[in-house]
């Protein structure tokens, strides 16, 4: 057996220079930009020895695909392909945990980012006074000005709330633009979350401090090819990382998401509790029982688009998910209407009764749904 596992003479000899940096690179259809980037980096660390790890959340595009003819080529470049998860912060933390150099960056592939300001940092770090550097749009020399005014607000207002209520010092904690020493970040590592774009805010937010950070301004460019990924859900992604850190990573980022959903869920519970109990007559229990079917619908769907989009059900799929959703559901239907009905038959106040019911079940909801209906494959 050993014997087999012995390297040969065939055995292609591998550096003698270990990288010094490690470029970390999230994707999701960039094939149009991964090639100029690359080309980029190469010009900007001559000399320097380093290695660029593009972490593709399988884009439909073939990112991936170029990734590797890039590899082929060159040694230096890897990629992680992963398959059945996304998002931008689970991205740079597989990254970062994969890669080889003392110091890790990370950087976005659309371009917009400056990349001449990577040996800076670099040798920011390896003075030692620094464990952290960061490419701020918000200090003197900085710009955002590519921002729209929509963007730019958002952008303003997260970082106010950040720093007001997480107590962050940094000026631009939403930047994606950083360097960091690997030990540190793997220090922090088990206590980030896999979910969101925040991924240097969540650092930030979880080292409390304990960080040694430089900030060096840079400007921020304008996208050449392909859209951006920022949505909607962004908001809600960042909301849900302030509410985790608030309470001590006590919950998670996700579990945050499904109980939101499930507050819309009440409501919806509710409502159609209601409208059985005054419009159609029905008696109490069927009542609260269409109320927790129809309140179960309504979360898988929002569950499925909202807290697990990252491994989102599709096609046929989603019935089968569904299905699934209402037997793991089950237990907790049963003791929903038991504790409705016991409630409703002590004190006829049917909002009262119907939310006791709605609430026995979020734990239970929570985690039978993780565990088999968005169970990662």
């Amino acid at each position: 057996m050993n014997e087999a596992i012995r390297p040969g003479p065939e055995t292609q000899p591998q550096s003698a220079v270990a990288p010094r940096i490690s470029v970390i690179v999230p994707t999701f259809n960039e094939r149009d930009n991964v090639t100029t980037l690359y080309r980029r980096l190469e010009a900007t660390f001559a000399g320097i020895p380093f290695e660029v790890i593009f972490v593709d959340d399988n884009s439909p595009d073939g990112t991936w695909e170029v990734v590797r003819g890039l590899a082929r080529a060159d040694t230096r470049v890897r990629c992680i392909r992963r398959i059945g998860r996304r998002g931008l912060s689970g991205a740079c933390i597989e990254g970062i945990l994969a890669s080889s150099a003392p110091c890790a960056a990370v950087i976005d592939a659309d371009l917009q980012h400056d990349e001449t300001q990577l040996p800076k940092m670099l040798a920011l770090l390896q003075s030692g006074e620094f464990d952290l550097v960061v490419g701020s749009r918000y200090i003197e020399g900085g710009s955002a000005d590519s921002f729209n005014r929509q963007r730019a607000g958002a952008s303003q207002l997260a970082t106010e709330v950040a720093k007001r209520v997480l107590r962050v010092k940094i000026a631009d904690p939403m930047s994606g633009f950083f360097m960091i020493r690997r030990d540190r970040f793997e220090q922090l590592a088990p206590q980030l979350s896999t979910q969101g774009f925040k991924i240097l805010l969540d650092i930030v937010a979880t080292a409390r401090g304990e960080l040694r950070v430089k900030e060096i301004p840079f400007t921020f460019g304008t996208r050449l090819h392909g859209e951006s990924k920022l949505d909607s859900m962004v908001a809600l992604d960042f909301l849900g990382l302030v509410l985790a850190k608030l309470t001590n990573d006590v919950v998670s980022l996700r579990f945050l998401l499904f109980a939101m959903v499930g507050s819309i869920g009440l409501v919806v519970h509710l409502a159609t509790l209601k409208i059985a109990l005054d419009v159609f007559n029905v008696p109490f229990p069927h009542a609260q029982a269409a109320g927790a079917v129809v309140a179960m619908t309504s979360n898988f769907i929002l569950n499925n688009f909202l807290t697990y989009r990252d491994q989102r059900l599709k096609g046929f799929a989603i019935l089968r998910g569904l299905l699934l959703f209402y037997l793991v559901c089950s237990v907790g239907l049963v003791a929903n209407v038991g504790v409705a009905f016991s409630v409703y038959d002590q004190e006829p106040i049917w909002w009262l009764a119907g939310a006791a019911g709605a609430l026995m079940g979020v734990v239970w909801n929570y985690a039978m749904s993780g565990l088999f209906v968005w169970r990662k494959r």
